[in-house]
């Protein structure tokens, strides 16, 4: 059992606020998952040559700065390094191939989270509210965000096998529910040369979807693609730069509730995360269908 949460704001007013109406959605869904939580924050794009990498280090004390001064003398260029605890965005105009084989040779210990031009992902062991305030989530702005809670099932509790999960640049997943077929799919990925850096089955999930839009398909096309190639029980709320997409299994036997205003869509595992939403008695509420395709832009 896991809580999943999504927020789109419509508004500039919710856009500035952001962090606040979606930190109490994260915090309510802390019962159905104590054991991790994270959040795929999406902000308005960078330019066109410049990417946001966020970082993630086992050690606390880790020393971001002078990483930051370490990536620029070795590859001659400026970056800009905003550090939090043990997470850290490092804003540069490398792209993210060439980054992340510098940053496996050079600090192996730290993990690359995201890369993109809009996202920013957090995501640590602990209690969701714990890490909510570790991360100052509340004060976060942009245009839209997802999260996610975890009970762990299949696989360790870990900062890896939290949610979201990433691939590729500004794409993420967060999942409620169990793949049956993860390791089939793990395997087809494999060959076609996708590393995979856990065991989670959500991470099959997400890399599938991401190899497919590689492939040339728009989201909405991937999911009706993996529908065919999943197996077992999920809702997915994903998030791309420019856009939050929602989608049960053909049983929907894991909940989500949606309301949507002319401000706002808010998407969460149960509707008591949604109850301090402004306006949320005048919102279209309702329960997704199921295999049906959710989609709101930016």
């Amino acid at each position: 059992m896991c809580g999943i949460v999504g927020f789109l704001a419509r508004s500039e007013a919710d856009r500035a606020r952001l962090g606040q109406l979606v930190t109490p959605m994260l915090e309510c869904m802390a019962t159905r998952g104590p054991d991790s939580a994270g959040l795929a924050l999406f902000r308005s794009p960078l330019p066109a040559a410049s990417r946001r990498f966020a970082l993630y280090a086992g050690d606390r004390a880790f020393d971001w700065q002078a990483l930051g001064t370490q990536y620029q003398a070795d590859n001659n260029c400026t970056a800009t390094v905003e550090a939090v605890e043990n997470h850290a965005a490092l804003l540069t105009d490398l792209e993210a191939g060439p980054f992340k084989a510098w940053l496996g040779r050079t600090c192996p210990e730290v993990h690359l989270l995201s890369a993109g031009h809009a996202i920013e992902i957090y995501k640590d062991e602990g209690h969701p509210e714990e890490i909510a305030r570790r991360f100052h989530f509340s004060e976060m702005v942009g245009t839209h965000a997802v999260g996610h809670t975890r009970m762990a099932t299949e696989s360790a509790v870990s900062p890896a096998h939290a949610h979201p999960f990433t691939a590729g640049e500004d794409f993420c997943l967060v999942h409620n529910g169990s793949l049956s077929n993860p390791y089939s799919v793990r395997r087809k990925l494999e060959s076609l040369g996708i590393a995979f850096e856990t065991d989670n089955d959500t991470e099959a999930g997400c890399r599938f979807l991401e190899w497919r839009m590689r492939e040339g398909d728009t989201l909405e096309t991937a999911i009706e693609v993996a529908q065919t190639e999943l197996d077992g029980f999920y809702t997915f709320l994903m998030a791309t730069a420019d856009k939050m997409v929602l989608v049960r299994d053909a049983f929907a036997c894991k909940p989500a509730v949606v309301a949507e205003t002319d401000d706002y869509v808010a998407v969460s595992s149960e509707f008591r995360s949604l109850a301090h939403l402004p306006d949320i008695k005048h919102a279209h509420v309702y329960e997704p269908a199921p295999e049906q395709i959710y989609s709101w832009s930016v």
